[in-house]
């Protein structure tokens, strides 16, 4: 993929000319605190993706433990220290997101902030930002269909062919972290070719958080899984992005092609035990995990919202008719999956 950058994306403009712009119905589905379905949510979570940094670039770790774990209140986030694989980078006033799971739950909890202090036991988040992501990138891994792997590639580069599942770290100038889901084949999820890590994006909730971070500030870090496997690939590095068609094409499945791919420069690869996913036991899967409804969380988080213009009201009663969330979700994820 050397000639992958004759198509660089490096503008804002660029990357909406690609991906298109943010509807500003997707902002709705955001809450500045955890509301009760949030706080159901980290009740039920075994485990949870973190990223954390500032204007210089990204960190990313794990959490885990037995369900409910982490926990907070409606302003704040709480999660043990002693949970987590990597606690070196959180320090006060550092941007900070969180990704949590749900046992049988394809879709996620996103919950970003600022680290507000750290104490001998927990880290305490102040909450900015809270939405449930939608399950396209667990369904396109088959991450809670994965069985135990007693022997996961032990070659870094083979290890990543292998993975199906990124947990992506990003932090724009001003530090406001991001951590984003992504999912894929084996094979097509990412790929290391002569030093250089590659992965493509896929459909998803349209935000493009993490690329307009990258094209803020590029120093980006990742956690590339095996569903099944409690190893786990770590790397930071430069990211860019573009839309060369001949390394677009490389990542095509089911006929479709992504509209960008990421090139990782630097890259400095690492393959680790994780902790935080041996306490979270998330294979085989067990009960799924109960009193979690995304689709009726995304309706009440668009109620909760504060943008109280026309736009919100009328997004909010649509959305309110039964059923309607559901079936559009579903539907969703049946015919742009890709």
């Amino acid at each position: 993929m050397a000639g992958g950058m004759t198509s660089p994306v490096d503008t804002t403009a660029a990357l909406e000319a690609i991906v298109g712009r943010t509807p500003p119905a997707i902002h709705l589905k955001v809450i500045d605190h955890l509301d009760e379905s949030a706080l159901r949510w980290l009740s039920a979570s075994p485990f949870a993706f973190i990223s954390m940094g500032d204007g210089r670039g990204a960190r990313v770790t794990m959490a885990g433990g037995g369900p409910g774990f982490a926990g907070g209140d409606r302003a704040m986030l709480h999660i043990p220290l002693i949970a987590m694989d990597d606690a070196e980078g959180l320090k006060p006033g550092r941007g900070f997101g969180s990704l949590f799971l749900a046992p049988g739950i394809g879709e996620t909890l996103r919950v970003n902030g600022r680290v507000a202090h750290v104490d001998a036991d927990q880290v305490h988040v102040a909450v900015e930002e809270c939405y449930v992501h939608c399950a396209k990138a667990l369904i396109r891994s088959a991450f809670w269909e994965a069985e135990p792997i007693a022997g996961p590639p032990e070659d870094a580069a083979t290890f990543v062919a292998a993975s199906r599942f990124m947990a992506l770290a990003t932090v724009d100038k001003q530090g406001r972290a991001d951590l984003s889901p992504k999912g894929d084949p084996a094979g097509l999820m990412a790929r290391v070719e002569e030093g250089t890590l590659w992965f493509a994006d896929r459909p998803g909730n349209r935000r493009v958080d993490s690329f307009r971070n990258i094209l803020s500030q590029p120093r980006i870090a990742m956690t590339l899984l095996l569903p099944g496997s409690t190893r786990v690939a770590t790397l930071s590095g430069t990211a860019s992005l573009t839309a060369d068609a001949e390394t677009r094409a490389r990542f095509a499945v089911q006929g479709k092609t992504p509209l960008l791919a990421v090139r990782v420069d630097g890259a400095a690869l690492d393959l680790r035990e994780s902790g935080a996913l041996a306490r979270a036991r998330l294979w085989p899967m067990g009960q799924k995990a109960e009193r979690i409804d995304p689709a009726a969380m995304f309706v009440a988080h668009v109620k909760l919202n504060r943008d109280k213009g026309l736009g919100a009201r009328l997004a909010g009663a649509v959305m309110s008719v039964p059923g309607l969330m559901r079936k559009g979700l579903e539907k969703d994820y049946k015919s742009n999956l890709y």
